[in-house]
């Protein structure tokens, strides 16, 4: 399961200080995710709740 990194706040400092230097979002997450391999179909489903919800979504296995 992905999870996010439980990070010190001396930890979470640095990387908002390189977050804002090369002016992106980072995520910490304790294990490497896997994206999952989705179907056209199942993509499609995706795709339609992303455009419902307004928001993006990351499928991991």
């Amino acid at each position: 399961m992905c999870r996010f990194a439980k990070l010190a706040d001396s930890e979470l400092r640095k990387v908002r200080e390189l977050e804002k230097s090369l002016g992106i979002v980072l995520l910490a997450v304790q294990k490497p995710p896997v994206p999952a391999k989705l179907s056209k179909a199942r993509l499609k489903k995706l795709q339609q709740l992303e455009k419902e919800l307004g928001a993006k979504l990351v499928a991991y296995k």
